[in-house]
């Protein structure tokens, strides 16, 4: 049978469904061309039988061959994952912008489920839920040891049904209980407003399907509003991520030259090795949403505003504009989640997503564990970070992958400071109102503008005001990449 492959770019979406990937339609995975071990075959097969034959009741053969699918791949990264049948709709639903569910991604920290952050108007960010919270139960199901992907299936369900969330949050004494009706989340890819005369503010909270057609909607309608609007800000906070077209799509928009490189990739297997370039072939299969953009874009002073909820997606946007000298990079660390993941389907309705490569961005920095250094760091409040003690980065989790030339093992993290800085964020957060992005109580938002007009920008606390934070350093010899292919031009 041969092996016929259909590309469609994925970049993470944070854990919010977790999906980051480039999809590649498969029947077979590639061959290295290593012997396969057949002793630990022989075994795996020995445990099988001896599953099948003396455990202490039947067990379908779809179930052991399915967990032992997914225990597997599970085990390599946090991003890699088996996809049953419901999984599989649910990733599709969610590329495509929509899905049921409560709204929050989540990671796995220590064994329990952990809030990486609500998304904007769902009914978790409605109901209280926070950056650093902890799910220990679904439903009154205990969630200790459960994966992310089985703990994403628990909270789906069908509109206007019920689950109840067990949250146990740092520093409050008792945990508490939430019920929450599940909704149709729709995300709203793109908003966009002129927040001063003169300075507009582009929002986009996820890379999904109708990205690129909402950003040339949305800017064509600012310079309709005004047509010489003296500074971009482009909001990419909170962003986990989405689709790689939308990405490389948003870069092109406001790079000046469609043959600049975008992001590029280096893996194991030889196609991973690529560039990716801001012509209209990387970023749409058909026609060009790009076409007849405001001339403007390419040339308005832009500040790129992130934090440590921007990933994937997000983080390719900012390291190319940064890159490029094209924006000020504004905020604190992104998350850092810079791998490929590749769908490979393994039947009509089920498939793996595998950890492939990892991403660069134009100039040859790592985005895996590391994330994207703002030029200027700014925290969310005159008061400081909050948030920060409560977000879990890439480099965080269980597995992740290592960025290049990082030893795997990494020194354990002082679990009682973070605990007391936890307890500190949280209640200094308590009686405080969310932000809103965009809003006129919109602290980095504000320094943002104070950076167009040449008022004083207040940065970090922490960091001099003389101190402009450069960008990570290139890498060094063990980062070079290999040659990259670059797709022909259509």
């Amino acid at each position: 049978m041969g092996m016929k492959a259909r590309h469609f770019g994925l970049v993470g979406v944070g854990v919010l469904v977790g999906v980051a990937a480039s999809f590649q339609l498969s029947a077979h995975a590639q061959k290295t061309g290593a012997p396969l071990p057949l002793d630990e075959l022989r075994q795996l097969a020995d445990v099988y039988g001896l599953i099948k034959t003396d455990y202490v009741e039947p067990v379908e053969d779809k179930k052991l061959l399915s967990e032992a699918i997914g225990g597997m791949v599970a085990s390599l990264d946090p991003h890699s994952v088996y996809l049953d049948q419901k999984a599989f709709r649910d990733m599709r639903e969610a590329v495509q912008g929509k899905f049921v569910g409560v709204g929050v991604e989540i990671s796995n920290e220590d064994g329990y489920i952990k809030v990486v952050s609500p998304i904007e108007d769902t009914p978790a960010f409605k109901a209280g839920i926070k950056p650093g919270d902890l799910i220990t139960r679904i439903d009154n199901v205990p969630v200790r040891n459960m994966s992310s992907d089985d703990a994403i299936k628990r909270m789906r369900g069908k509109v206007g049904s019920k689950v109840t969330l067990t949250i146990a949050r740092p520093g409050e004494d008792k945990p508490w209980v939430v019920p929450i009706d599940r909704q149709e989340i729709k995300v709203v890819s793109v908003k966009a407003k002129m927040v001063e005369p003169g300075y507009a503010w582009l929002r986009i909270s996820q890379f999904q399907e109708n990205t690129l057609d909402e950003l040339a909607r949305k800017t064509k309608e600012l310079y309709a509003e005004q047509a010489d609007i003296k500074g971009l800000v482009l909001d990419l906070r909170n962003d986990p991520g989405g689709l790689l077209p939308g990405a490389i799509g948003v870069s092109a928009a406001f790079l000046p030259q469609p043959d600049q490189v975008i992001v590029s990739t280096k893996g194991q297997v030889a196609d991973s090795n690529q560039a990716f370039y801001g012509r209209r072939e990387f970023y749409a299969q058909r026609g060009d949403p790009l076409a007849g953009l405001p001339a403007g874009l390419k040339s308005v002073p832009m500040v790129v505003l992130v934090n440590g909820g921007s990933a994937s997606a997000s983080e390719i946007v900012a390291g190319a504009l940064q890159d490029y000298q094209r924006a000020i990079v504004m905020g604190s660390r992104t998350f850092g989640k810079g791998s490929v993941q590749t769908l490979r389907q393994l039947s009509e309705d089920t498939a793996i997503k595998l950890t492939t490569a990892r991403y660069y961005t134009p100039k040859g920095r790592p985005i895996q564990a590391t994330g994207i250094e703002p030029d200027l760091r700014v925290d969310e409040s005159a008061e400081g970070d909050l948030l920060n003690a409560l977000r879990v980065r890439e480099a965080d989790l269980q597995r992740h992958l290592a960025a290049e030339g990082e030893k795997k093992e990494a020194p354990a993290k002082d679990k009682q400071a973070s605990l007391t800085e936890q307890q500190r964020a949280l209640a200094l957060l308590k009686d405080r109102k969310a932000i809103e992005f965009g809003g006129k109580d919109d602290f980095q938002l504000a320094q943002a503008l104070n950076h167009f007009k040449g008022m004083p920008v207040q940065l970090a606390k922490g960091v001099p005001d003389e101190d402009k934070p450069a960008p990570a350093p290139l890498p060094g010899a063990e980062h070079k990449l290999p040659e990259l292919k670059a797709p022909p031009k259509k």
